[in-house]
């Protein structure tokens, strides 16, 4: 019984959730259901209200009637029982040869109005004497003999009589009888009000089916007017959402001059004009994207040439003025600065055009990020920054390595950078569906406001603030795209003067999709995440499961010296696309 309480709410939850999202989503009918709902309202208050008339009617009508009957049935019964003492013998006989008399007689058109009735003559018991009777006697009710008989007047009454097993509305109207006799007769008139009832029920059935088929009527028009009104409604959120989808050349029919024929053409004007401007950025995109990696490309051979020339005055920098010595150091480390900006130009400029290639293959992931880390240590060490490793082994994934050590890489220089020396905490852990790297540190943390700007290209939290790592500054900008290609997430946390967290979060199986990472982005397990203040979308050509970024703080905050290899929101291309 338990169990079928418990699946007979379920589904009634299922049912009722079911039945408001229906009613949510549909205008037309929520338009119905409320004007059936008032007409019902109004056709009950109108029926209440003739119903109620109509019966009053009728019972003023059958009272004047019988009032009229039994006033001749009065005159009559006096006539022929002047002579008449009701104590004597055989006195009975002729009440009833008088009641005869009375149903048979013949009457006058208005008399005849009031229908069929019964009589009732009876002494009564007053003055201790035996009651005498013709008629249906018992079916008076004691309360109107008592009115008659002790008042002397006339009274009448509704009661409901049984006939036959059948219950019988009726008014019984009586009144003392003159008579020879010293006591007198009570006179009483039955009339039965069975057809005023047929009458009322016909009356009820016809306003219920004529209510019935008023608010079916309403319930057509309303349905037609309204689909007149919403189906331009619907059809224009239709072709909204093909436009949104990329489907530029949708537009509204526009039939007419009201007022949706007016909301077609200001939609179809803004549409044009939207495509327009797409089609401008589209081909200023492309164009921008062309020229970084013709540019890019350009920059090798005379890139190269120099490098030569630099790498002969390097090697034989021993033999030059101290200060052509200097230049020469310098030169080798701008070179090898600028060669690692080229790269990173052509690996963004792959990005943007959508012809980077993911490589996934199984692979231990806790080799991965070591070689990472061991790429950036030399860097710690420099400024005396101790890196806590917890790395479990035997985390398998399947994984493109090169994209991801280049990740791990990217943040753990990043936090070397901005931990002022304090412990880098780099942790690896992993679920049955997922596999994340958290990169904790403890330096000046991100301050509100640049949470938006942490994954922007060539941002820098702070101008003034010397990197130690160098740094094109598009490092965190592909590191999310990176992310983006796996179908991952790469979050941001932070706080001032509490330090910032990055975690990769990526599907142990290639095209996986992601539902939670298997470590937290707080400073530590009691610190929820934050809340998440952007979502950007997947790269070009990849199913949107999750984002490959959300914004968490904490997250509104961003590394307040965050030179780090920075942002987010690629600019051009991607920007739009992540927002």
């Amino acid at each position: 019984m338990r169990r079928g309480l418990a699946q007979a709410r379920q589904f009634g939850g299922e049912v009722a959730e079911a039945s408001g999202a229906v009613w949510r989503r549909s205008l037309q009918l929520r338009v119905v259901v409320s004007t059936l709902a008032l007409s019902t309202a109004v056709v009950l208050v109108l029926g209440l209200v003739l119903q109620t008339q109509i019966a009053q009617r009728l019972v003023q009508g059958k009272e004047a009637d019988t009032l009229l009957r039994f006033e001749a049935g009065v005159s009559l019964l006096e006539r022929d029982l002047s002579g008449v003492d009701p104590d004597r013998e055989g006195a009975e006989g002729e009440l009833n040869n008088a009641l005869a008399q009375l149903t048979s007689a013949d009457s006058d058109g208005e008399a005849t109005a009031a229908g069929e009735f019964r009589a009732v003559l009876t002494t009564g018991r007053r003055d201790g004497g035996e009651e005498i009777s013709a008629g249906p006697v018992d079916d008076v009710p004691a309360e109107l003999r008592r009115d008659v008989g002790e008042e002397s007047t006339l009274a009448r009454q509704y009661a409901t009589i049984t006939q036959n097993g059948v219950a019988v509305p009726t008014l019984i109207v009586g009144q003392p009888v003159r008579t020879a006799g010293p006591r007198g007769l009570e006179f009483y008139m039955l009339f039965p009000l069975d057809s005023e009832q047929r009458t009322l029920g016909l009356v009820q059935s016809t306003l219920i089916v004529a209510g019935l088929l008023l608010l079916l009527l309403l319930a057509g028009i309303v349905s037609i007017v309204t689909r007149l009104v919403v189906r331009p409604v619907r059809e224009a959120a239709e072709i909204a959402e093909r436009f949104a989808d990329g489907h530029l050349d949708e537009r509204m029919r526009v039939q007419g001059d009201d007022e949706v024929a007016r909301l077609g053409e200001s939609y179809n004007e803004m549409a044009q004009s939207i495509q327009s401007q797409i089609q401008q950025l589209e081909e200023f995109g492309a164009l921008q994207r062309r020229f970084t990696s013709d540019v890019s490309h350009e920059l090798r051979t005379p890139l190269t040439t120099v490098r030569m020339a630099a790498d002969v005055l390097y090697a034989s920098r021993e033999e030059l003025l101290p200060a052509l010595r200097r230049s020469s150091e310098l030169l080798v480390t701008e070179l090898d600065r600028f060669e690692a900006l080229l790269a990173d130009l052509l690996e963004i400029s792959r990005l943007d055009a959508g012809v980077a290639e993911l490589v996934a293959e199984g692979v231990d992931v806790r080799s991965v990020v070591l070689r990472a880390v061991e790429a950036v240590r030399g860097i710690a060490d420099e400024t005396g920054t101790e890196l806590d490793l917890d790395l479990p082994e035997g985390i398998l994934a399947e994984i493109d390595n090169r994209r991801v050590e280049r990740i791990v890489r990217n943040l753990v220089a990043n936090a070397v950078d901005h931990g002022e020396g304090r412990p880098v905490r780099v942790q690896l852990a992993a679920d049955d569906r997922a596999v994340a790297v958290l990169v904790r540190d403890q330096g000046v943390g991100l301050r509100p406001g640049e949470a938006g700007l942490v994954f922007n290209r060539f941002w820098r939290a702070e101008e003034s603030r010397a990197r130690r790592s160098g740094g094109s500054g598009l490092g965190l900008s592909i590191s999310v795209e990176d992310a983006r290609l796996h179908g991952g997430w790469l979050q941001a946390w932070g706080e001032v003067g509490r330090g910032a967290a990055f975690r990769l979060t990526l599907p142990r199986v290639a095209g996986g999709v992601l539902v939670d990472s298997p470590l937290p982005l707080g400073p530590d397990e009691s610190t929820p995440p934050a809340p998440m203040t952007s979502v950007p979308t997947p790269a070009r050509g990849m199913a949107q499961v999750e984002p490959a970024v959300r914004w968490l703080p904490g997250d509104d905050v961003e590394d307040p010296d965050d030179d780090r290899e920075d942002g987010a929101r690629p600019a051009a291309g991607l920007a739009g696309e992540q927002r």
